[in-house]
């Protein structure tokens, strides 16, 4: 049984691998080049198009958009398995219009466009390839917290379908978003990704006073600046979780 608990507890886990992911990411410069587009012979478009589209064909081959929690960055004319989904064992959690709900085209327009730029150095050292591996770490984990949102929703539903029943059938957007705002919750979410990203991003010595990650007090031996990972989830994560959860919500009782 999927409930709020252990959805809750999955979010938070969460939470750590996109911190590790960006820290990850901060260890290589700019790099601009790999996001511009190619002029090497037979590549459509920017090198890390190419990498990630070649990336995905590899994991779908493997099964792994198999799983409601994966969701590919370029889905069409993906490869079916090689290898045999192993049969159900329990009835689906989602209802099947799930899979209509996919929010990667912004989530790679945001993450390049005006994430990046905020916890990278200018630069290119030429590790286009390393940058390019973390970059799909980053933008994988990003996609799998925000289209959790679908489990979040259904749970929700499951829980007070006689409070959700009425937007849903009205395909009421602003009265569902009401219902899956609490500002209070999300402070708290800002305040604690913001913390680990302070603890997890120090260089350890036992023989110096620990530094602050973040804003104006970073020091030089921190990773990336702690207020990144705030505003990410404040002017990101959870907005784009919710649009998930009232995009899925308005098809929940689709025939």
């Amino acid at each position: 049984m999927i409930d709020l608990e252990r959805v809750r507890k999955s979010l938070i886990r969460q939470e750590d691998s996109i911190v590790f992911s960006l820290i990850e990411r901060a260890k290589f410069p700019s790099n601009s080049s790999l996001y511009k587009s190619s002029e090497i012979p037979g590549l459509d478009g920017s090198l890390i198009h190419y990498i990630l589209k070649e990336t995905e064909i590899l994991h779908s081959k493997i099964g792994r958009y198999e799983s409601p929690e994966e969701h590919p960055f370029f889905p069409d004319g993906l490869p079916l398995p090689l290898i045999p989904t192993p049969p159900a064992k329990s009835p689906e959690f989602l209802h099947a219009a799930a899979s209509a709900v996919n929010m990667n085209s912004t989530i790679w327009k945001f993450y390049l466009e005006e994430l990046l730029p905020l916890f990278t150095k200018e630069g290119d050292d030429g590790s286009y390839a390393c940058t390019a591996a973390c970059d799909i770490n980053c933008l994988q984990a990003l996609s799998r917290r925000i289209h959790y949102g679908k489990f979040v929703a259904e749970v929700k539903f499951r829980d007070a379908p006689e409070e959700y029943g009425p937007a849903i059938r009205a395909q009421d957007r602003d009265a569902l978003m009401k219902l899956l705002t609490f500002t209070d919750v999300e402070e708290m979410v800002k305040k604690r990704v913001e913390k680990k990203a302070m603890i997890f991003s120090q260089e350890v010595n036992i023989n110096e006073k620990d530094g602050d990650c973040n804003g104006s007090n970073k020091q030089q031996n921190c990773k990336i600046d702690a207020s990144v990972l705030s505003r990410l989830y404040g002017e990101w994560v959870m907005p784009l979780t919710k649009l998930v959860q009232v995009e899925y919500l308005l098809r929940r009782l689709d025939k």
